[in-house]
């Protein structure tokens, strides 16, 4: 009679790949969940980058920033009310008034008290300020 050597894996192999795992998992989960933050703050850099280059254009043709009261939309459709473009391009200069990453209006100021206008998003916290993740995204903070 010969003897037959059952094969598999005894509770202790079984616990230490257990254990490599989470160690794995405490190492790579943080880094993997951090990375839609950044992406959101890039995409945040851009679109204000974007909308500068609109207020930018609008202003070549027609002298002027849009004010505060006109907003964004004057890239979009001429004013109807405050200084009227004389020049506005047909079509406007941008298709659509984006909203920042986290689903709010960019908040724009002209004349701004950083430049000629201010545009900002105020983040994950969706308020002026904050540190860290939570801080704001500003035009004149943008190389």
């Amino acid at each position: 009679m010969t003897k037959i050597k059952e094969a598999g894996f005894t509770l202790i192999e079984v616990m230490i790949v257990v254990i490599i795992l989470a160690l794995l998992a405490g190492i790579i989960i943080p880094k993997i969940v951090s990375r839609p933050e950044e992406a959101r703050r890039a995409k945040a850099v851009i679109q204000i980058k974007q909308l500068e280059g609109a207020l930018n254009m609008f202003t070549i043709d027609n002298g002027f920033y849009p004010s505060t009261e006109q907003g964004l939309e004057a890239l979009i459709s001429s004013p109807a009310s405050g200084e009227i473009p004389p020049n506005f391009k047909e079509g406007g200069y941008i298709s659509k008034i984006p909203k920042d990453p986290w689903g709010n209006d960019y908040v724009y100021l002209s004349p701004g008290e950083h430049g000629d206008f201010d545009l900002s998003s105020y983040g994950p916290d969706r308020e002026e300020g904050g540190e860290g993740k939570n801080a704001d995204i500003n035009n004149w903070m943008i190389e």
